[in-house]
């Protein structure tokens, strides 16, 4: 595939960011989000399907739960390899490519998507719509170096928040269309995202850029695996983001099921968590800017247990508006723990570098190759915390009816992450090779 390659990149450099970065930087992320939007629309896209699967359809609550954790899977597996592809065919390239690849899961479910089709062919398509989850571990390795270090929280939760819109968007579709044609006519969600998908593999082709200096590096990888930071990050990203597309999964489910809400009662509630969930991510990208991604962590997950904890009291009492206010502070919480646990793991890797004694230059250099690396994985890892979630409500209905006994494991997960952010990144003293900055506006 043919394309726009820049040869010379150093965001860091205040000159070249002012004069010419910035702006080429700006214009790939617009871009970059819009794809990574669409991505996000198919790959939750049978958070919506299975509300429209009436009785006709033969398939129990637990079958469909089933279904949204097969997408949630693939999703999460599709995202170390999608990570890689940045570098070995550069970001424009591989967005145009990534972008036009959904119309092969939108296409396969319209030619599906009625009564009489067999579970086990649902059960495919599903896993077909994983792939949109890909599109978010390119976007972000590709977002990530374009922007420099003191950009990188801002950037990388407006490019995630984007992203992350395509769920409560694909949502008000399927909204839309519950609430104007009734539960009888599924094709027309897809065939709204057909156009749609066209449209940004257009744009990628047309506005973005791909970077030469950005490299497949083997060795930064292994570093990255063998650096227990890594693991530690993706415990946090679990809690953070694999709350959120696990709760965007299976919100309207647990409504229907556990609330007797009808299709269309489901549909007008499920977007609402989401899409704050979204709309405030950026905003923790910009608070970890200002005032240190493991301060603001550490408050989110204190949060979390709070509101799980209002979660579980109405579940057992069988209370909706309470049910709904906790829920909804659940979602805009895990948006604003995704921006500012992204914008720990590069400053994570800079203050590591700092701390052995390279200069500022070199160590932004470590920073950013090492982060890169790493960020495919913490992703791949972060996303299976939707997966999880989804089996234990799975687990929880089929053996109680209700969710409470799954957001009660939910809460015990909330608080070893509080721990593990305290201990690790901001008790006093930090060890040695987190000492340089951590806790503090870098991490």
């Amino acid at each position: 595939m043919a394309g726009r390659w820049i040869e010379t990149w150093e965001p860091e450099d205040e000159t070249f960011w002012r004069e010419k970065g910035e702006r080429v930087a700006r214009r790939n992320l617009w871009f970059s989000v819009l794809s990574e939007h669409i991505g996000f629309s198919i790959w939750t896209l049978w958070s919506v399907m299975v509300l429209f699967m009436g009785p006709e359809y033969g398939i129990d609550p637990a079958g469909k739960f089933f279904l949204i954790s097969t997408a949630t899977l693939v999703g999460a597996l599709v995202r170390v390899p999608y990570t890689f592809a940045v570098a070995r065919f550069g970001g424009r390239n591989w967005t145009v490519f990534s972008a036009v690849s959904l119309l092969v899961p939108t296409l396969a479910a319209f030619w599906v998507m009625e009564p009489g089709t067999s579970y086990a062919t649902f059960v495919a398509v599903a896993a077909l719509t994983g792939i949109g989850g890909g599109n978010f571990a390119s976007s972000m390795t590709n977002i990530n170096a374009f922007f420099p270090l003191r950009k990188k929280g801002w950037a990388l939760g407006l490019n995630a928040g984007g992203g992350n819109i395509g769920v409560p968007v694909v949502q008000l579709v399927g909204l839309l269309v519950i609430g104007t044609l009734g539960a009888s006519h599924p094709r027309i969600v897809l065939g709204v995202y057909i156009p749609l998908i066209v449209l940004a593999g257009a744009c990628a082709a047309l506005y973005m850029d791909n970077l030469r200096p950005v490299k497949n590096d083997t060795g930064a990888a292994l570093e990255a695996v063998r650096d227990p930071h890594t693991w530690i990050m993706s415990v946090l990203y679990i809690g953070t983001f694999g709350s959120f597309i696990g709760y965007s999964f299976a919100f309207g489910l647990v409504l229907q099921t556990q609330f007797g809400r009808t299709p269309l009662q489901a549909a007008s509630l499920t977007f609402i968590g989401p899409l704050l969930g979204s709309l405030i991510r950026p905003v923790g990208g910009r608070l970890a800017d200002r005032y240190g991604g493991a301060r603001i962590t550490l408050a989110t997950f204190a949060a979390m247990a709070a509101a799980t904890g209002v979660v579980i009291q109405a579940s057992g009492n069988a209370s909706l508006p309470v049910f709904l206010t906790g829920f909804t502070a659940l979602f805009v919480l895990t948006g604003l723990g995704n921006g500012s646990t992204y914008k720990m793991i590069p400053g994570i890797f800079h203050a590591k570098a700092l701390a052995r004694g390279l200069d500022a230059e070199a160590a932004a250099a470590h920073g950013r190759r090492l982060s890169g690396a790493a960020m495919g994985l913490i992703g791949a890892v972060g996303a299976l915390g939707g997966l999880a979630i989804n089996l234990a409500f799975r687990q929880s209905f089929q053996a109680t009816g209700t969710g409470t006994a799954a957001f009660w494991s939910f809460l015990a997960f909330y608080g070893v992450c509080f721990t593990l952010t305290w201990a690790v990144y901001l008790r006093r003293p930090a060890p040695v090779h987190t000492r340089a900055r951590l806790g503090y506006a870098e991490v």
